[in-house]
């Protein structure tokens, strides 16, 4: 198998080998993925941290040594929480931005750096390299810094996120990997059965007249969740779906809640 790590602060991933294809997810920066098949400018990829199949410009490969992704593999798993983080290369003196949520391979401590094959970086922000003790309340004080973020389909940036982007990148921060999509992380978890049960940081499943799964939410503090939708937006919510106080009217109706976080 051969693999790449993304060394640019996103790639958009497509659901076919053409520009014009809508973004269905991304790749954040550091996050490595398996090469599965290529055409002569697309490259399909499988995102290893989701297992998310999907397209990217060939021209945004980075292919590095499978032993590396042996080594890396082995490791804490690191990532940003900053919202946005600068990070240098040690051969130039240009900056530039990643977001949160984004991974740091073979990340020294010590002197805050990292490396991507052989290009060794400097990042200048926060980071986790464990859980943290107060896993709900880091997730809360995480989100809240995605306050008017835009929705973006596919998104998973404070650039543009969409609602399952939004609540994976969350649980990465915190050392806890979920699915990708809205429909797949409903599948994980402990089921509550009551709105009074939730604590802040479950998850709220909301589903159509069909009864397929199509949004997420994290529930913050009593009858309030933080979503995204339109942008990302603190909400109230009850037993039959999520209240927009603004227009007065209900915009999701509640399927189920689940709790992915022990205790």
């Amino acid at each position: 198998m051969r693999y790449g790590i993304s060394n640019l602060s996103i790639i958009p991933v497509r659901t076919e080998p053409t520009e014009k294809s809508e973004m269905c997810t991304q790749v954040l920066f550091g996050e490595h993925y398996a090469i599965l098949e290529e055409t002569e400018k697309w490259t399909r990829i499988r995102n290893e941290f989701d297992g998310y199949e999907g397209w990217i410009d060939r021209k945004m490969v980075n292919e590095v040594d499978d032993a590396l992704i042996s080594q890396l593999q082995q490791l804490p798993a690191v990532v940003t929480t900053d919202v946005f983080n600068i990070v240098q290369s040690s051969d130039s003196y240009n900056n530039f931005l990643i977001v949160a949520g984004s991974s740091l391979p073979f990340y020294n401590q010590s002197d805050k750096t990292f490396r991507i094959d052989d290009a060794l970086y400097t990042i200048k922000g926060n980071v986790t390299v464990e859980t943290p003790p107060a896993v709900r309340a880091t997730i809360i004080e995480n989100a809240l810094k995605y306050f008017n973020a835009p929705y973006l389909w596919g998104g998973r940036s404070p650039f543009g996120v969409d609602c399952s982007g939004l609540t994976q990148v969350l649980y990465k921060m915190v050392g806890i990997p979920i699915p990708r999509d809205a429909s797949q992380q409903v599948q994980i978890g402990q089921h509550l059965s009551f709105v009074d049960e939730a604590q802040p940081g479950d998850l709220a499943f909301f589903d159509n007249d069909e009864g397929v799964i199509t949004h997420v939410g994290i529930i913050w503090e009593r009858n309030k969740i933080i979503h995204s939708s339109g942008k990302v937006r603190i909400d109230n919510v009850d037993q039959f779906g999520i209240y927009n106080t603004e227009t007065r009217k209900y915009t999701h109706k509640m399927r189920l809640m689940k709790r992915i976080i022990d205790g």
